[in-house]
């Protein structure tokens, strides 16, 4: 009995430090924060990939408090401009780094 309770707290405490732990680490002050920029991440990753100027599987999107940083690879200046315009046209982006690298 003591055995099932210490590892039903274990878990449950896990679980919690997983949950909301997280986005402290990260560095957003809350988890409604952290949501919100994974949101900006998929939003942003599936444009990339939906438009025909960029390499989106080759393009890194991560979001920290609405500010998105892009890192990777572009073929040509014009995808990486491409890929930056995507970015700061997406809803709750605040600020785009575009660390593409141009390699042809």
């Amino acid at each position: 009995m003591k055995q099932t309770r210490a590892i039903a707290l274990a878990i449950l405490t896990g679980l919690t430090l997983v949950t909301s732990g997280c986005a402290v680490m990260r560095g957003q002050t809350d988890v409604g924060t952290y949501v919100d920029d994974r949101t900006i991440t998929t939003a942003v990753k599936a444009k990339l990939i939906e438009d025909k100027r960029t390499g989106g599987l080759s393009i890194n999107v991560d979001t920290l408090n609405g500010a998105v940083a892009l890192s990777g690879f572009a073929k040509s200046q014009a995808e990486k401009d491409a890929a930056g315009q995507i970015a700061a046209t997406t809803r709750g982006v605040r600020e785009v780094r575009n660390n593409l690298v141009v390699r042809p």
